[in-house]
């Protein structure tokens, strides 16, 4: 048998089962587009246009079997264009300086910071001496220190604070998480805190009534409900996380039950669930209603309805939005008489998040809930299929809690350590007995609150409410106390997640024999990842942190400051340890780099030799050494720098700069004359 012919008999073996790779080539342009080390300009984007046009044009003139190929090809290209269309149609102005005087604007989000302190969002920003041509469409402050003479921030309230302000930061080292690229979507163009009194400049005028009605909402179960209890069952009906304590979160992280606290595809499936149930109940009670109505698509109706509250009144983030279209797709297929779940309808869900906000593929929420729920429709569908027994009737639901509990973190465990570089290792325990009391009590009481609200008896909803609550957090804070609950797993290699996602996919969506390669990318993905090598040193952007890799784990520079940067750092390094202790490693004495904390450091600075490395943490412009120097000034152009050991001695590795690109998102002063050996040798020459 020919090559052709092998071919063309592989792809008409995939008939009815090529769709759910449609959101899988349209992620690759969409990827494709986000690893450019530079914009693509309009004539790099009408070239890519013009591909799509081929692809399309002689679609239908190439034999059946190669279809397919251009059809991959238009979806390739059309995923660059959407992805750089997004990026373009969110483009807002970001604060090019640090800015220390007035700000004003309207509150429009309340949250909290990782450091617990209580954080706002504003729009409609007014800078002191800022032109509004330059002035960010939106700012968010951390409000750290008393705040005792504060007024109560309220939604749609006029505030003023005199507070600093800075452009959104790259990544704390080359190759990490991109906070300027996530800014630049959720239109943030400058990040900051303020210590002064917040004021009040105008009472609260029309427009965000569902943000109102949210904190309202959030207000009276935090008023029912005292502290975390009441935390977290505002976080699941409105959004809202401001009440939830720093050590109840990280109980929920560290036993691997933190999805719990995000509305997503759990809780809207949830919360659909059980209104498509009570109605289906509801029109079975009237039989001669139900004998002349289509009572299932009815039902389906009115969930989609309820979710489309429950998406408004949780504020609408983009996990939100993505779990709506999940349920909606499937809500949708029951009223046409359709399978609710199947491949194809995540595949749909897939499609349509990736078209209407194309970011959302660089993010973990994206990428564990496609992989969870693919995995579950891939699984259960088997088992129905090869008519699998889950056990007597009695015991299926137990069955079924158990199965998908499993499959979810075997899905998306290795996405979770790669972004996280954590493993909960009770996380499955821990998920077994919180998660069913999820869907039983916890949903169903947030509906019966929901319900009784305007007759004011929802204290009856928030009170049965409280028991899930409470057991939840309490099985979080009792594993997270178990011996080595959590374990620490180095950040992987860049194609590590790519690979494995490849794998992942051809096994479930291909049929035939060539799926069993997935396999194969699979352990592909695990070995490089085993793999990785973490730079040697590292340095932060403003000087102030600087690591390097020893036989016991990274000596950092400092006991504390740059907490941030250190915890990422440790963290991918797969290293649990906090930051005092790793700079109980740090060499003082070391003869490749050498750390300038503070104006003193530099005053007593005595000089180098050729192949060190000094940072220093404030502005330092040296004269006639032989070292390579990195100062605030310098590393404003490059970004966090990693380095190797070489055989000449350490050795630039990359720059956060050459890592993300001149992108829509960054910025970067002009460079200037990097400080080199070979400059001031040149320069001593002349």
């Amino acid at each position: 048998m020919g090559v052709a012919q092998s071919f063309a008999e592989m792809m008409r073996a995939q008939r009815g089962a090529l769709f759910g790779w449609v959101p899988v080539f349209l992620a690759v342009g969409v990827g494709l587009y986000f690893q450019l080390g530079f914009e693509p300009s309009m004539i790099h984007l009408g070239r890519v246009a013009l591909a799509g046009l081929f692809c399309a044009a002689f679609a239908r003139g190439l034999p059946e079997p190669a279809r397919p190929l251009a059809v991959a090809g238009l979806l390739v290209c059309l995923g660059v264009l959407l992805a750089s269309a997004r990026a373009h149609s969110v483009a807002g102005p970001v604060l090019g300086f640090r800015y220390y005087g007035a700000v004003e604007g309207r509150v429009v989000a309340i949250d909290r910071s990782g450091s617990d302190a209580l954080r706002l969002t504003l729009d409609h920003v007014v800078l002191d001496r800022v032109s509004p041509e330059r002035t960010p469409l939106r700012v968010r402050l951390s409000l750290l220190g008393d705040r005792s003479s504060d007024i109560p921030p309220e939604p749609g309230l006029r505030v003023m604070i005199t507070g600093h302000l800075s452009p959104p930061s790259g990544s704390v080292e080359p190759g990490g998480f991109d906070f300027q690229r996530h800014a630049w979507f959720i239109g943030l163009g400058a990040v900051g805190y303020a210590r002064t009194p917040l004021m009040g400049v105008a009472e609260p005028a029309g427009g965000l009534g569902v943000f109102r009605v949210r904190m309202a909402a959030s207000a009276r179960i935090q008023e029912v409900l005292a502290g975390d209890v009441g935390g977290f069952a505002a976080a699941i009906t409105t959004g809202d996380r401001s009440a939830i304590s720093q050590q109840a979160l990280d109980a929920l992280r560290a036993s691997n039950l933190a999805h719990l606290l995000a509305i997503s595809g759990l809780h809207m499936g949830l919360m659909s669930g059980v209104v498509f149930a009570a109605l289906r109940i509801a029109l079975a009670l009237v039989p001669p209603l139900a004998l002349r109505v289509p009572a299932r698509s009815i039902a389906a109706a009115g969930a989609l309805v309820a979710a489309a509250g429950y998406l408004a009144l949780s504020g609408g983030n983009v996990a939100t939005q993505r779990a709506f279209i999940m349920v909606a797709v499937a809500l949708v297929a029951l009223m046409i008489g359709r399978r609710a779940i199947s491949l194809r309808g995540v595949a749909i869900a897939a499609t349509i998040v990736l078209v209407l906000r194309p970011e959302a593929l660089m993010g973990p929420g994206f990428q564990m809930s496609f992989a969870a729920t693919t995995a579950l429709v891939a699984v259960f569908g088997w088992i129905r299929d090869e008519k699998i027994s889950m056990g007597p009737g009695w015991l299926k639901p137990v069955s079924a809690v158990v199965i998908s509990s499993a499959v979810a973190g075997i899905a998306t465990a290795p996405i979770g350590a790669a972004h996280f570089n954590a493993i909960a290792q009770y996380g499955l325990l821990a998920n077994l007995v919180s998660v069913p009391l999820m869907g039983v009590l916890v949903i169903p009481a947030a509906v019966v609150a929901v319900v009784l609200a305007p007759i004011g008896l929802e204290i009856v909803g928030l009170w049965l409410m409280s028991f899930g609550v409470w057991w939840i957090l309490a099985v979080a804070h009792f594993v997270t106390a178990l011996p080595q609950s959590r374990s620490y797993v180095v950040g992987p290699d860049a194609a590590v997640l790519p690979l494995l996602a490849l794998g992942f996919l051809t096994l479930i969506l291909w049929r035939g024999r060539l799926r069993w390669g997935g396999l194969v990318a699979i352990a592909a993905s695990f070995l490089i990842w085993s793999g990785t090598q973490r730079p040697d040193v590292l340095i932060s952007d403003t000087g102030t942190l600087v690591g390097v890799m020893t036989l016991e784990g990274r000596a950092l520079s400092k006991a504390r400051g740059a907490g941030f940067a250190a915890r990422n750092w440790l963290e991918n390094d797969g290293d649990g340890s906090d930051q005092g202790v790793a700079n109980a490693r740090w060499d003082a004495n070391s003869t490749a780099i050498m750390h300038l904390s503070g104006k003193r450091a530099v005053e007593a600075f005595k000089g180098c030799v050729r192949g060190q490395v000094v940072v220093s943490s404030v502005k330092f412009d040296p004269q006639d050494l032989p070292c390579v120097v990195h100062d605030p000034d310098s590393l404003k152009q490059t970004g966090a720098l990693a380095y190797r050991f070489g055989a000449q001695g350490l050795e630039m590795a990359q720059t956060a700069r050459t890592a993300s690109g001149d992108r829509l998102w960054t910025y970067w002063p002009e460079r200037k004359t990097p400080r080199t050996p070979e400059r001031y040798a040149r320069r001593n020459k002349d």
